[in-house]
């Protein structure tokens, strides 16, 4: 399982071309945003799969496309990605001490949580989040 810890800011830009959201994932780029997305989904009945990254990240770089794929498959789940050198206050504050660290939330409350690019395990949480919730009619 791969995890990174820190990372000087000197990488080089050739590393900044893998996309990292895309799909249903949205980016978060502030502390408003999150809180915005927080309350989108609470409102939803949506539970939040928050993917605490790096650009510079090897593992996080491998699991994006799966992470990605995941959010098609699962419209009814909200998928956000932070990067933590962009909100690295906000990143301090989850206590993240490796990237990527997963977390799983409902209603604004961790129910989950994983450390480090394991495809397998993070398509089991999802699996078992969506084997937990209650089916609900999807809005058009």
């Amino acid at each position: 399982m791969g995890s990174c810890v820190s990372k000087g800011k000197e990488d080089d830009d050739s590393i900044h071309n893998v996309e990292f959201s895309g799909g249903n994932v949205h980016l978060i780029t502030t502390k408003e945003s999150w809180d915005d997305k927080l309350a989108e989904a609470e409102r939803d009945g949506k539970i939040v799969i928050a993917n605490f990254s790096a650009t510079w990240c090897g593992p996080c770089k491998i699991v994006a496309p799966f992470y990605i794929e995941l959010s098609e498959k699962h419209p009814s789940l909200m998928f956000l990605i932070v990067d933590v050198d962009e909100l690295s206050d906000f990143s301090s504050s989850w206590d993240i001490k490796a990237t990527p660290t997963f977390f799983f939330l409902k209603n604004g409350e961790q129910i989950g949580k994983l450390v480090g690019a394991n495809k397998p395990e993070l398509q089991k949480k999802v699996t078992s989040i969506i084997d937990s919730v209650p089916e609900s009619p999807q809005r058009p």
